[in-house]
């Protein structure tokens, strides 16, 4: 008999995994949104910019209609994608209140929605920001997450003055939002298959096969990238590589842990060879065994970039494959 999920986690589907079919606009993205608690997670993390056509300011009306089809449903909202557009020209970058005004809005929509959470880029908001918003976050109860993933890792100089602050803050308001794609012990199956078919050069596909954690793998992308030599046609696709696609160990994450309250269970596809997604999400289990956590754990599509496949399909396979790897040893950790 599988173990129990804790009764700390809950586990969730972003909308994000359905952009391609809301930006098709067959149907509205309310509608696509509410079919998401009918038939994949009844938990959802929300997208607005996909969703709300009156973000970052959000109107009550639309705010209120999506709440209420969801709830019909049984469905409700987790954590709201937050967004600080930081400048309001070319030249023009916003001041530190009308980068708070800018927030407000949102975090008044995502209480509104029934939310517990926002989300933006781990450091977007800096020291300052923050201290602005908690008195906010304190009277909407909302917890603003910020999120560290791909590239990132809390060593990282970039990110460790980020999540030092957060921890300074000691405030439960204020937590980290962990993406798996920071585990990736290797590159997805499908990926490779569209840069062969897009030109990579053979003796650089070999060596993201069979070395991707191999820093000197990271430089020989670097290289192709600066010499010209990637194919325009993939030069989007290529890009992950150097962002979104990490190379870190869930061990890596344990000393950020008492600090995160929520993960992107990332994924790209579903071909498990050589334990390519289980085995990320079996060995943070073991971590979140040992060390406790309580929040959300919510399935993430980034494949659709090159995948015509169903969202809700793909999203109840890896749900169902994450529940497993995830809680098999968390729960041995907590047995043991």
């Amino acid at each position: 008999m599988a173990p129990d999920i804790p009764s700390g986690w809950t586990f969730c589907a972003s909308s994000f995994n359905w952009a391609p079919e809301i930006l098709a606009a067959r149907r509205t993205a309310a509608e696509i949104v509410t079919g998401i608690a009918r038939h994949t997670a009844g938990t959802i993390e929300l997208e607005p910019g996909l969703v709300w056509r009156s973000f970052p300011a959000p109107e009550d009306a639309e705010v209120d209609a999506l709440r209420s089809s969801l709830a019909a449903e049984g469905g409700r909202i987790s954590i709201v994608g937050a967004s600080l557009d930081e400048f309001t020209s070319p030249t023009e970058r916003r001041s530190l209140h009308e980068r708070l005004a800018f927030l407000v809005p949102q975090l008044r929509a995502a209480q509104r929605v029934g939310a517990s959470g926002v989300r933006l880029p781990i450091g977007q908001a800096g020291g300052e920001l923050l201290r602005l918003l908690l008195p906010l976050l304190h009277e909407l109860d909302l917890v603003l997450y910020e999120e560290i993933q791909g590239q990132q890792n809390p060593a990282n100089p970039a990110v460790a003055p980020a999540l030092d602050e957060i921890a300074g803050l000691d405030d439960g308001h204020v937590r980290v939002l962990a993406d798996i794609s920071m585990l990736m012990p290797a590159l997805p199956v499908t990926y490779l298959d569209e840069l062969r078919r897009g030109g990579v050069d053979p003796e650089l596909l070999r060596r993201l096969e069979n070395d991707w954690r191999d820093p000197a793998t990271l430089d020989a992308v670097t290289a192709l990238l600066r010499s010209g030599g990637v194919p325009p046609r993939i030069h989007t696709l290529f890009m992950n590589l150097l962002i979104r696609f990490g190379r870190s160990d869930a061990a890596d994450l344990q000393g950020i842990l008492p600090l995160v309250g929520a993960f992107h269970l990332k994924f790209w596809d579903l071909d498990d060879d050589g334990g390519r997604v289980s085995q990320p999400l079996r060995d943070l289990g073991g971590v979140l065994g040992r060390h406790g956590f309580t929040g959300t754990l919510t399935s993430e599509w980034g494949g659709h970039e090159w995948l015509k496949e169903d969202p809700a399909e793909m999203t109840r396979k890896h749900l169902a494959l994450a529940g497993s790897a995830l809680v098999e040893p968390a729960a041995t950790r907590v047995g043991g």
